[in-house]
């Protein structure tokens, strides 16, 4: 399958259909078919998409941003994060690798906050409704250097 650039106006559902947010998406290129990374689902969804087409494609939360993993909540010190936190406002934290991970505040401890590593949308399935304002073939060029594919947004 070809991967293409694709411009679209995306309204994400819940599958209850709550409304979670609407955005513009430009130049955004679809990834390889047998992609396994976040949103894979949308990826394959918006494959040969036509400029003006309208879809509406449901992911499951396999295939959009992963389970809930109960692994990625930590205790971190409370003295290394900044000061006047609350409960609900996210941080960004090196790792031992040197990788920036962002968590929420879920409750503080004594000295001690938990933290929840997992993308906000994990663990749900969720509904695009999809129009395409512009679409061709991504280049060879585009395909090897680019870091916009559909997969590593975080398109909400």
């Amino acid at each position: 399958m070809a991967v293409q650039v694709i411009s679209f106006n995306c309204l994400l559902k819940n599958k209850t259909g709550q409304v979670i947010s609407t955005t513009i998406n430009r130049d955004v290129l679809t990834s390889q078919a047998n992609s396994d990374s976040m949103l894979s689902g949308l990826s394959k969804g918006l494959q040969n998409i036509k400029a003006g087409e309208k879809r509406t494609i449901t992911v499951t939360a396999e295939e959009a941003y992963g389970f809930y993993d109960p692994k990625k909540v930590i205790l971190f010190p409370k003295s290394k994060l900044p000061k006047n936190m609350v409960v609900g406002q996210t941080v960004s934290i090196a790792g031992k690798s040197g990788a920036i991970r962002t968590y929420k505040i879920l409750e503080f401890h004594d000295g001690m906050v938990s933290l929840d590593g997992n993308h906000p949308l994990a663990g749900q399935d969720l509904i695009f409704e999809i129009e395409a304002i512009d679409v061709r073939d991504a280049t060879p060029e585009e395909i090897e250097e680019s870091s916009n594919v559909v997969s590593s947004q975080l398109l909400h």
